[in-house]
C-alpha cells in the first residue's frame, strides 16, 4: 500500500515542477546613471531663513478691569471689523456712567439758578439797586456755572467711553489667530484677550547679520522659497535702518505678491535668497545629494562599482545644483540615484551614457 503511494507523489511533484516553469533567473544588480561633477556659473549672495508674517496683526487688549463674562470667538474663526469678540462685566462702567449723568443733571440746575441770578443783578445794576461787585460776582457765578456743566459733560462721556470698552471688538476683517483668555478670567487694563490677523498682504522676515547686511542692501536680485517650494520675487524691499544690540542682525521685510502667498500662514518658514553677482563653483544635482540624519554624502563610481564619499554642501542653487565644499572634485562620476547606488551590487552606468 505504501509503496503504490510513491508513483502517485512523484506524479504531483512533477506537476508543480510544470507549472513552475523554468527556475527563476537571478536579480540583475542595478546600474545606476552618473553625472559628472563640473564647474558651474552660479550666483553669489546670501540665503538666510525667514518667516511669513502678517502686515496687520494686532494683539486686542482690554481697556478697563472686569471679569471675562463672555468669550465669543475662538482661533481661526473669521471676524468682521467692529464684531464683538469679548465681554467684559460692565456693571461697574454702568455705575459710574450713571453718576456721571446725575452730575450732569445737578450742572444744569446749578447753571439754571447762577443764569437767573445773574439777569436779576443785571437789572438791577442798570436801575442803580446793586453795586457793580455784586454784579460782578453774579457773573462769576454763571461762567463758574457753565464750566461746571462742561465738566460734568466731559466726565459723562467719558464714562460712557468706558462702559464701550467693556465691549472688545475687532479692529478690521480677519482672522482669529489666538485666545488668551477664557470666560470668567479677570481682564485689566492691557491684558491681552485676542489675537487677530488680515490673511493679506503677508510679508516675509529674514534677519540679516549686522556684517553682511551691506550685500543684503546691494543685492541685485532678491528672491524667496515659499513653502511651496516656488520662488516668488518681493515687490518691495525693506531694510530697517538699525541693528538689534543682542543679535546683531538687521531686519529685512519682503512684501509679497498676494497671489503668491495664498493659502500660506503666518509662522511657516521661508527661504530669502540675496543674489549679486556670479562666480565659478563645483556643483551637482540636488538629487544626487544623500541625507541621512547629519550626513551628507554622494556616491561616487569607482570602476565598476560605487563608494560613499562625505561631502560638505553649501547653497541649493536651483536648476544650477548643490553647491560642494568639500570632499568632492571635479570629474568625479556622482550617483544621480543614491537610494539605488547604495544596494548591494550597484553599478555605474558606462561612461559614454553620463549625464
Amino acid at each position: 500500500m505504501i509503496a503504490d503511494r510513491f508513483p502517485a507523489t512523484a506524479v504531483v511533484f512533477s506537476a508543480l515542477a510544470w507549472l513552475a516553469g523554468p527556475a527563476t533567473v537571478a536579480a540583475q544588480p542595478p546600474t545606476v546613471p552618473t553625472v559628472t561633477a563640473q564647474p558651474g556659473a552660479v550666483g553669489l549672495g546670501l540665503d538666510l531663513d525667514g518667516t511669513l508674517r502678517a502686515v496687520r496683526q494686532s494683539t486686542v487688549a482690554a481697556q478697563v478691569s472686569g471679569n471675562v463674562v463672555q468669550l465669543l470667538v475662538r482661533a481661526g474663526d473669521a471676524v468682521r471689523t467692529g464684531q464683538v469678540l469679548a465681554r467684559i462685566d460692565e456693571r461697574d462702567a454702568q455705575a459710574g456712567l450713571a453718576r456721571s449723568e446725575a452730575a450732569v443733571a445737578q450742572s444744569q440746575a446749578e447753571l439754571a439758578n447762577a443764569q437767573a441770578q445773574y439777569e436779576r443783578s443785571r437789572q438791577l445794576r442798570a436801575q442803580g439797586f446793586v453795586s457793580q461787585a455784586a454784579l460782578d460776582i453774579a457773573e462769576a457765578q454763571f461762567r463758574a456755572a457753565q464750566a461746571g456743566q462742561q465738566q460734568a459733560q466731559a466726565g459723562r462721556n467719558q464714562a460712557a467711553l468706558a462702559r464701550s470698552f467693556t465691549s472688545v471688538t475687532a479692529p478690521y476683517d480677519g482672522l482669529v489667530l489666538a485666545t488668551h483668555v477664557e470666560a470668567g478670567d479677570l481682564a485689566a487694563p492691557g491684558r491681552a484677550i485676542v489675537t487677530v490677523y488680515a490673511p493679506q498682504p503677508i510679508r516675509a522676515v529674514a534677519y540679516v547679520p549686522a556684517s553682511q547686511q551691506a550685500l543684503a542692501r546691494g543685492a541685485q536680485r532678491i528672491q524667496v522659497r515659499l513653502p511651496s517650494g516656488n520662488w516668488v520675487t518681493p515687490s518691495m524691499t525693506t531694510g530697517l535702518p538699525g541693528a538689534d544690540p543682542v543679535s546683531q542682525t538687521v531686519e529685512f521685510r519682503l512684501e509679497l505678491p498676494a497671489a503668491a502667498v495664498a493659502g500660506a500662514l503666518p509662522g511657516q518658514s521661508v527661504r530669502v535668497r540675496f543674489g549679486g553677482g556670479s562666480a565659478e563653483r563645483l556643483t551637482v544635482p540636488a538629487s544626487a545629494v544623500l541625507r541621512r540624519g547629519e550626513l551628507t554624502g554622494v556616491y561616487v563610481a569607482r570602476e565598476r562599482a560605487f563608494v560613499l564619499q562625505a561631502v560638505r554642501v553649501g547653497a541649493d542653487h536651483g536648476e544650477a545644483g548643490v553647491e560642494v565644499l568639500a570632499g568632492l572634485k571635479a570629474g568625479d562620476r556622482v550617483a544621480l540615484d543614491p537610494v539605488r547606488a547604495g544596494l548591494a551590487g550597484a553599478r555605474p552606468a558606462p561612461a559614454e551614457a553620463a549625464r
